[in-house]
């Protein structure tokens, strides 16, 4: 997380928020060796308090998961290179802008049972964004496929114990001045979801 305050005003029902509609993110956990990573969708509650997903049993992760482990899922937001040049006043550096939002707490298996409820419910939340397409359900497969599919990966659940985020918009620019930078960004930006991102530079999150 950047250290500057000016970066990180947002709360927690927005951080929450953010990462939830997301769904996507990067799971980091550590054991004896390099951390573990993996990228997954996941499922966020209300509150923030438990993030649920599944892995494929042959992921690492999912291996060390004898007992809980500390774990972190870093939720990557819209980004972009800033130009010094797009700002329009002297002295200034190159920077990137972004949005990430960082959940940290404990991972840990979910009874076998519990695997059917989670994959119809990750379903069902994807598939709403997709309407007015009919959604897709797991009846839709024959009762051997599903099981077949089903014995290849396990439930895990993360009791989400902290949450940071970081809004790295121009906040500590002049407003005229960001929003020279956020038309910019829009035309000529690098990265993932610029006319997002240039949203966000324009309307700050409180």
């Amino acid at each position: 997380m950047h250290p500057n305050l000016a970066f990180r005003k947002p709360g927690d029902n927005a951080n929450i928020a953010y990462a939830r509609d997301n769904g996507f993110g990067v799971l980091a956990v550590t054991t004896d060796g390099p951390p573990l990573i993996s990228h997954i969708p996941f499922l966020l509650s209300d509150d923030g308090s438990l993030a649920e997903f599944h892995l494929v049993r042959s992921n690492p992760i999912a291996r060390a998961l004898a007992s809980p482990l500390s774990a972190r899922l870093a939720v990557q937001g819209p980004y972009s290179y800033i130009s010094p040049d797009w700002y329009e006043v002297t002295d200034q550096v190159p920077t990137w802008n972004y949005v990430a939002v960082h959940l940290t707490g404990q991972i840990e298996l979910q009874p076998p049972e519990e695997l059917r409820d989670l994959l119809d419910r990750q379903s069902a939340y994807y598939e709403q964004k997709l309407r007015p397409k009919s959604p897709w359900t797991a009846d839709k497969m024959t009762p051997d496929a599903l099981d077949k599919m089903m014995r290849q990966i396990i439930a895990c659940r993360m009791k989400v114990e902290t949450i940071d985020g970081t809004w790295k918009l121009n906040q500590n620019k002049a407003d005229e001045v960001r929003l020279r930078a956020a038309d910019r960004v829009e035309s000529n930006g690098l990265g993932a979801q610029t006319i997002n991102l240039a949203a966000l530079m324009r309307d700050l999150p409180v």
